[in-house]
């Protein structure tokens, strides 16, 4: 309580009284009274709910932002609360030397100074005065904050008395005239006559209306924004006390009470004070001499003591809060080496490097040289300040997380938007040049801190509010009201080892259109006769895979006694509501040795496991050597097969038996150009699709399902940013021996079908009677085709698609002979032999659309 209210009274009480009075008058100084101290009502109730929801250590506001809003919002929200006690210490150093000057300075114009009147005036003296009051206070804050804490009762009591010496005066005091003079421009003097009524109906009535007029201290023309920014600097203490929790006992109890008390202590004071002044001064005295609160008094050393006494403890206070918040932003590394060294305490715990910080920078601010100069800074600082404290209590509501427990609970959402909108707006009225400057060092550093990515473990606000969000839309995205012209892939990629399976699952990336990417892993085994769960202990490696990879995926872990049956769990149960995957993707199986991605990606190499130790703290336990250890070696040649060719054509057939799409990739380690770091865009880049079943010799279909799912799959790829730029071709088999000339007319209707679709490509017809030759007579359904035939669709391929980077063919729908399995493989295998980067697809949903 005590810190606060002395801040709140600062230099505003007994300076700037007569200031706001005399230039707003009564009535709009009332009504900014009101104004000021609902805002800061509505943030107090933040601050009580978020400070009784749990331990509050040092730091005060700076460490409810932070623990309530994450490190990108806490941290840049916790410099710019640094930088506004900072100002507000170098304000009330200067108010502090006003008030001397204003007993002690030299009047050049008088001839009859007083024996105390000694002090030089001007601009650099009033920088060297504030400078040794800086000293002084430095030298109060490195001894350590429990000087302060123990003498900061009786300063109160001192500034009580004087406040009471004040309004016994206004009672006491016969009327007075006062002449005053003020240096004007050019060595001019000017001369003011204002007069003390004492309690006058008269004098009231003429300081009802406003009176905005030139200010002596800065020479310029006051209005309701400039002289708003003034008097709301005595409302800027109130987090006085929460910035001093590191000292506090029990911080959740005190902070909320002593807050409170404290602003109806100053609320009533100020308000009595506003109605004393008005109805005992004429306005010329309350604007043309700031100091006449001490000419007034019955004996004007009590006032003299109270303005020392107020402005050096709010000068003290602030320094001291300004240090513990700089001293929390260093201990949480948020701004790296330039602020490391204010994390150095002394044995006795007081944070000195971090106080030589705060004096350095108040003893640049001290250079501005008159308090309303600095005053519309101060207080826009503070409004954002109040506003992000406002945002976290706002946040955690409606995040409802059933952890924000809070024992007061005077609050609502309602009040923290309201509060968050006055703190915006007066801050646009006081300055709207400092507040959108203020807002851009904001989102520079909310930046800054998003680019470092510092991960914290004190839990994330913005995860909490995305939970509630992607919950309330995932129940709003109805699979009910699906429509194929909004069709896009959610695929399912499965996934044995990521050491061979890099380049296909950055390919698949490429491939998914904004659609829900899943990598699927099945570890073997049977949980009954497992201690625990293993799967569980691996989502964060494979998670750290996804972020070396930097593919937007999610993971999916399974434990099964088989493949198959691990996919046939995943393939059921992926994804949540309407995000569902659509389309299984399989690598190929083949005999061929698989490659060692993390042997040729700079990303997976040892140069960069400096740089990995280096943020150690910040990849959830999960270090490069650790990463590269959990992950087995490539099967080598004469290592058994996970899974057999049953169980691998069984996975096709289960897949579509569901309605899922089944995609095969064969050949993507060849595949380059899709690293993160890459700078390919396309240009250099062919897709070739084979939209016809080349496994069926008399196959003319281009216009089932499966050729169109063909088609579609190629288009999404050549929209994705790495292949935007390629070329597409699509290839037309045509018999040309029998001389009829049907295909072109079929090639006509082609054309029309891809301008439908939307579809930019080239159209290559490839005669294939040769082909078609080896395939001999009309074999029955489930005979295998001839070894000549599958080697001439291959040389057919080869000759035709050897330069593309990637090719898409018809995949046939697997016999439901499970005998039949390794003979379908051997098929596969041959018509994509050496043929590059290939993805086989066999499309059942409808997913094209020529409608609007």
């Amino acid at each position: 309580m005590v810190p606060t209210i002395l801040s709140m009274f600062s230099i505003v009480l007994f300076l700037r009284t007569g200031f706001v009075v005399g230039h707003a008058g009564l009535l709009q100084g009332l009504l900014m009274v009101g104004v000021a101290y609902t805002i800061i009502s509505l943030t107090i109730l933040s601050i009580c709910a978020i400070s009784t929801n749990g331990a509050i250590k040092g730091g005060g506001a700076y460490y409810m932002i932070s623990r309530s809003l994450g490190p990108e919002f806490g941290g840049s929200i916790g410099l710019m609360f640094f930088l506004a006690k900072v100002c507000a210490c170098g304000e009330y150093v200067l108010g502090l030397v006003e008030a001397i000057l204003d007993v002690f300075g030299k009047d050049s114009e008088s001839q009859l100074s007083s024996s105390v009147q000694v002090l030089p005036q001007g601009y650099w003296y009033t920088v060297l005065y504030s400078s040794g009051i800086l000293l002084l206070c430095l030298i109060v804050c490195l001894v350590g904050a429990h000087i302060y804490s123990r003498t900061a009762f009786v300063i109160l009591i001192v500034v009580t008395v004087s406040l009471l010496s004040v309004f016994i005066s206004s009672m006491a005091v016969k009327p007075i005239s006062f002449n005053i003079t003020h240096q004007g421009p050019g060595n001019t003097s000017r001369h003011f006559n204002g007069s003390y009524t004492g309690y006058s109906a008269k004098t009231l009535q003429n300081n009802l209306g406003s009176g905005y007029s030139l200010d002596y201290s800065t020479n310029t023309v006051m209005s309701f924004a400039t002289v708003f920014a003034v008097m709301f600097t005595s409302c800027t203490g109130i987090m006085a006390g929460a910035n001093m929790s590191g000292e506090l006992k029990t911080p959740s109890v005190s902070i909320p009470r002593g807050t409170i008390v404290a602003v109806l202590y100053t609320f009533t004071v100020y308000f009595l004070l506003f109605m004393m002044v008005a109805a005992t001064c004429d306005r010329t005295l309350l604007i043309q001499d700031y100091g006449f609160l001490q000419k007034i008094n019955l004996w004007p050393p009590f006032v003299t003591i109270g303005i020392y006494c107020a402005s050096l403890s709010a000068a003290m206070c602030a320094m001291i809060g300004a240090s513990r918040i700089l001293h929390a932003l260093a201990v949480d590394h948020l701004f790296g080496l330039p602020l490391a060294p204010a994390a150095v305490k002394s044995s006795s715990g007081n944070p000195w490097v971090a106080v030589l910080y705060t004096w350095g920078l108040a003893q640049l601010v001290v250079f501005a040289g008159q308090l309303n100069a600095v005053a519309s800074l101060v207080t826009v600082f503070y409004l954002l300040a109040f506003a992000a404290v406002d945002l976290a209590c706002l946040a955690l509501e409606w995040a409802s997380a059933p952890n924000f427990r809070p024992t007061f609970r005077y609050f609502s959402w309602h009040t923290c938007l309201l509060g968050i909108l006055s703190c915006l707006v007066m801050m646009f009225v006081i300055n709207p040049v400092y507040s959108s400057g203020s807002i851009v060092l904001l989102l520079i550093l909310l930046l800054f801190l998003h680019y470092r990515s510092p991960t914290s473990s004190w839990g994330y606000i913005s995860q909490a509010l995305i939970f509630h969000q992607v919950r309330k839309y995932l129940l709003m995205l109805d699979v009910r009201k699906d429509h194929v012209k909004f069709w896009r892939p959610q695929v399912l990629l499965m996934v044995a080892n990521p050491r061979s399976s890099c380049q296909l699952i950055l390919f698949v990336n490429q491939l998914k259109k904004g659609g829900l990417y899943v990598l699927g892993h099945v570890q073997l085994g049977d949980l009954d006769l497992l201690p625990s769960d293993p799967v569980q202990q691996q989502y964060n490696f494979w998670l750290s895979l996804v972020d070396k990879l930097d593919v937007k995926a999610f993971v999916d872990l399974t434990l099964s006694p088989s493949v198959r049956q691990g996919t046939q769990h995943l393939l059921r149960i992926t994804g949540l509501g309407g995000m569902k995957p659509n389309t299984l993707i399989l690598g190929f199986y083949d005999s061929c040795i698989p490659e060692d991605f993390f042997l040729q990606d700079s990303a997976f190499c040892s140069a960069s496991v400096a740089q990995d130790n280096e943020e150690d703290e910040y990849n959830f336990g999960v270090d490069l050597p650790s990463l590269q250890a959990h992950f087995p070696p490539v099967r080598h040649v004469e290592s058994p097969r996970w899974l057999s060719p049953e169980e691998y054509v069984g996975i096709i057939s289960d897949a579509l038996k569901m309605s899922k799409n089944v995609c095969l990739g064969r050949y993507f380690f060849q595949l380059e150009g899709e690293e993160k770091d890459s700078k390919v865009d396309g240009s250099n880049r062919t897709i070739d699709v084979w939209p016809l079943n080349l496994l069926q010799p008399d196959s003319c279909d281009y216009e089932d399902v499966c050729s169109l799912f063909l088609l579609q799959m190629a288009c999404v790829l050549n929209m994705s940013s790495r292949w935007r730029n390629a070329r597409m071709r699509i290839f037309l088999n045509v018999e040309t021996i029998s001389g009829s000339q049907g295909w072109v007319m079929n090639e006509e209707t082609f054309r029309e079908l891809l301008k439908k679709l939307r579809i930019r490509a080239s159209i290559k017809i490839v005669p294939w009677d040769s082909v078609v030759h080896h395939a001999g007579p009309q074999e029955e359904p489930g005979q295998p085709l001839s070894e000549d035939f599958l080697t001439a669709v291959n040389t057919l391929l080869i000759e035709h698609s050897s330069q593309a980077a990637v090719r898409f063919l018809y995949l046939p729908r697997p016999s439901a002979n499970s005998n039949q399995a390794q003979q379908y493989i051997n098929q596969l295998e041959t018509v994509t032999n050496n043929l590059g980067p290939t993805l086989l697809i066999h499309g059942v949903t409808p997913v094209t659309y020529t409608d609007l």
